[in-house]
């Protein structure tokens, strides 16, 4: 039985993602992992409050609440990696992994500065949303193209083994177009 994951790449309205996609000249600015095709559960490393972008660490996200919740459009395009059975399992522990020990894991700031400069540095504990993403689809046995530290959330939009499913706005994915039903029972922030 085939089995997938989704990679969301998308640009919020935050003052720093407006920052970035200034210098990167490119569309999305942020990238997320989730393991259903409904979004109910979707993560990444990234702020942890709304409102300011220091601290973050890894973080479960959810449309329509915290900093998602703070922008009425979020562009994304959402792709679909096919996964075995045991790679999904995988997947689950991995996440399961870092909520267990999120305390001990923090945002990559310098590597920002690296990814800019094409510097291959790997930081213990740290990552950046793509790194995280990239560190994910190494454990997982994923074809990378590069080091994981030097991705960026552009380059997942161009993985060979990644379906185009969704391009537009993350509300209107979640809320209307995705095929799994929600109400509003499903939006609890952690």
């Amino acid at each position: 039985m085939q089995d997938y994951i989704y990679v969301i790449v998308a640009q919020t309205g935050t003052n720093v993602a407006k920052a970035i996609k200034f210098f990167t000249r490119k569309p999305y600015n942020h990238v997320s992992l989730s393991g259903d095709i409904g979004l109910s559960e979707m993560y990444s490393f990234c702020r942890n409050y709304p409102r300011t972008p220091l601290p973050a660490t890894f973080n479960k996200e959810v449309i329509g609440q915290g900093t998602l919740g703070l922008y009425d459009d979020i562009p994304c395009e959402i792709y679909q990696i096919s996964v075995t059975r045991e790679q999904k399992d995988e997947f689950r522990r991995i996440m399961e992994h870092f909520s267990t020990f999120r305390n001990a894991y923090s945002y990559n700031i310098l590597g920002l500065i690296a990814i800019f400069l094409k510097i291959s540095w790997t930081r213990k504990n740290r990552f950046l949303c793509s790194q995280f993403v990239a560190h994910t689809f190494y454990k997982l046995g994923l074809e990378l193209s590069k080091s994981p530290c030097l991705y960026t959330p552009d380059d997942f939009r161009f993985l060979p083994n990644a379906e185009l499913i969704y391009k537009g706005e993350l509300n209107r994915w979640y809320f209307e177009e995705s095929p799994v039903v929600h109400d509003d029972s499903d939006l609890i922030y952690h």
